[in-house]
């Protein structure tokens, strides 16, 4: 374990200045786009450098096969209802974008932190070194019955026939022996291009994705979906209660998790997810029932503010609490501006990555499961492709205001948005985000993992083209 875990000491970073090679835009697919960033993540068995290129689902298969052995890890339930659910979701197949964008980012930023990341790689180090696992499984309540959360998946069966709550609290004996480590927990090691990535960084990688798709059960109960990424949603199939009590059983371990990272500031700005993307629903809600009444600027900039609270807000903390799990900021403000530029790069891609979706409501595209049959006029949403039509034709005013309720509003608002530059505008938009989060990622020393993240910026665009 030793000899694995001391690779994660300092690696001599280059000169940090922004690239002057221009990258050239591929022609592939955003699929093929996440396929070559996960490529980066893990080196193939035979660890030839031409086997991202021809074997890329390799690297994904590994990497996102670990990313869901370490939630399934953090999400057992002895209420085998609670378990089969909160799990439902993770079982699709997806591009986990979020995750991805942590583990990209912590790669690309490693070591930039100076003294502080001496200070986090030698914590790890001695945390793997002692058998701990890194640290991300041990609670900081000592045990004892006080956090009454028995996850199955890390403490084995609960046991049965004891009367917990019934008889007075005491002080059980220790455990006979100590529980494992998750696989999940071991970093991923060092490479001749880029420094270790540290178990707290993958662990924030998993927290991520369980926040994400707590919000997704949650979004299919409010928007009474029957479809989630191709199969039955979750409220179809186990019902509306199950799937609330199931998103917020996500949450709640989530939370657990976090608090376990042993950073504050990241602590803060994941909490902070969690509520901006409770107050992005609201304003989704007040927005259909309170529309504008015409096309202005306020209107605009409640949609974007939406959007950001709904999507980029998770994009854009995770990747900042991403380098600062790495060491960034932590000493004497080494590398402290790594942290905006981490920042600002998920909240453009975010913001660019929803601008996109929205279009593709317009838009069939079987390879991304986006029907573009108006779902979101269904649900009586106007976004930008809208928004922008609007100005150009008044009649789409009345539709809007009555939430395309009226029969055939939902064919005529299309034909409005097909006859304007809606559809235009809106991917100038997008495109003016992933410009800008290209700027602020190439600030970063050049890496495979910095130019990864680069071509998500440009295919985040491309999936409309």
């Amino acid at each position: 374990m030793l000899s694995r875990a001391v690779r994660l000491g300092k690696v001599a970073r280059p000169c940090l200045r922004p690239s002057a090679v221009a990258a050239s835009r591929p022609s592939s697919a955003w699929a093929a786009a996440t396929e070559s960033a996960h490529a980066v993540l893990e080196p193939s068995p035979s660890g030839s450098s031409s086997s991202s290129s021809s074997d890329p689902l390799y690297a994904i298969t590994a990497e996102i096969g670990s990313l869901k052995d370490s939630l399934f890890h953090l999400l057992g339930s002895s209420h085998p209802s609670l378990d089969t659910v909160a799990k439902y979701y993770f079982g699709s197949e997806g591009k986990h974008v979020r995750p991805l964008l942590v583990l990209l980012m912590s790669q690309a930023t490693n070591g930039i932190g100076g003294r502080g990341w001496d200070g986090v790689s030698a914590e790890a180090v001695r945390q793997l070194s002692a058998g701990a696992g890194g640290g991300i499984d041990d609670a900081l309540t000592a045990a004892g019955g006080v956090l009454n959360d028995w996850n199955p998946e890390m403490m084995g069966p609960e046991r049965g026939g004891e009367l917990t709550f019934a008889a007075p609290f005491t002080i059980p004996p220790p455990p006979a022996a100590p529980v494992p480590p998750s696989a999940f927990a071991q970093p991923i090691p060092a490479t001749a291009t880029a420094p270790a990535i540290l178990p707290t960084q993958r662990r924030l990688a998993s927290i991520t994705e369980m926040i994400h798709v707590a919000s997704l059960l949650h979004d299919d109960v409010i928007d009474t979906a029957d479809v989630r990424r191709g199969a039955p949603s979750a409220p179809s199939v186990f019902g509306n209660k199950l799937s609330i009590l199931s998103g917020d059983f996500l949450l709640g371990r989530a939370s657990v998790a976090l608090a376990r990272l042993g950073s504050r500031e990241v602590v803060e700005l994941l909490a902070t997810v969690i509520a901006n993307l409770v107050e992005g629903e609201i304003m989704q809600l007040q927005a259909t029932a309170k529309p504008e009444t015409s096309p202005n600027a306020r209107g605009f900039e409640a949609y974007m503010r939406k959007t950001y609270l709904k999507t980029a807000s998770l994009m854009a903390k995770s990747a900042r609490a991403a380098v600062i799990l790495g060491g960034c900021g932590q000493v004497d403000g080494e590398g402290a501006w790594v942290k905006d530029v981490a920042y600002g790069y998920g909240r453009n891609l975010g913001i660019a990555f929803q601008l996109v979706d929205d279009m593709l409501d317009y838009t069939p595209s079987a390879q991304l499961g986006k029907p573009g049959s108006g779902a979101d006029l269904r649900l009586g949403l106007a976004t930008a492709p809208a928004l922008f039509a609007w100005e150009e034709h008044a009649a789409l005013g009345p539709l809007i205001l009555r939430k395309f309720s009226g029969a055939g509003d939902v064919e005529r608002a299309r034909a409005m948005v097909a006859d304007s530059q809606g559809m235009q505008r809106t991917a100038a938009l997008a495109r003016e985000f992933a410009e800008n989060a290209r700027a602020l990622v190439e600030r970063l020393p050049q890496s495979p993992a910095r130019d990864a993240l680069v071509g998500l910026t440009v295919k985040v665009v491309d999936r409309v083209k």
